[in-house]
C-alpha cells in the first residue's frame, strides 16, 4: 500500500511540476523537481515489487529492511529535492546524498534477499 500511495503522490507531484511550477521556478529547478519525481516513482514501484517478492519465498526480514531503506531514500532524496526547489532552502542540499545512499542500501538488501531465497 505504501508503494502505491507514494506512486500516486509521484504522479501528482509530476503534474504539479509540469503545470504548476512552469512559470515559478527556473528550468534547472524544474529538472531537479523532475529528478525527485522520477526517483520517487522508481522506488515506489520497488516497494510494490518487494511485497510481491515476499510471496515468492524471499526472506521477509531482508525485504522489510530493504523497504525501510527505500522509504527513507524517498523521504531524504526526493523530499530534500522538493524542498530545495519549492523553498530555496540551501542547507537541505547535503541531505540528498543520504537519501541516495539509502536507495543503494535498499537495492543491496534486495540482492541479498534474492541470493538467500528460501528454496
Amino acid at each position: 500500500m505504501a508503494g502505491a500511495f507514494l506512486a500516486l503522490l509521484a504522479v501528482m507531484a509530476g503534474a504539479f511540476g509540469a503545470h504548476g511550477l512552469r512559470n515559478l521556478v527556473s528550468e534547472r529547478g524544474l529538472e531537479v523537481f523532475q529528478t525527485a519525481v522520477t526517483y520517487q516513482m522508481y522506488h515506489s514501484i520497488a516497494l510494490v515489487l518487494l511485497a510481491l517478492l515476499a510471496g515468492l519465498g524471499l526472506p521477509r526480514k531482508l525485504l522489510g529492511w530493504s523497504a525501510g531503506f527505500f522509504l527513507a531514500g524517498i523521504l531524504l532524496f526526493s523530499g530534500s529535492l522538493y524542498l530545495l526547489v519549492l523553498t530555496d532552502i540551501r542547507w537541505i542540499g547535503p541531505i540528498t546524498p543520504l537519501g541516495g545512499a539509502c536507495f543503494m542500501v535498499g537495492w543491496a538488501l534486495l540482492i541479498t534477499a534474492g541470493l538467500r531465497r528460501n528454496k
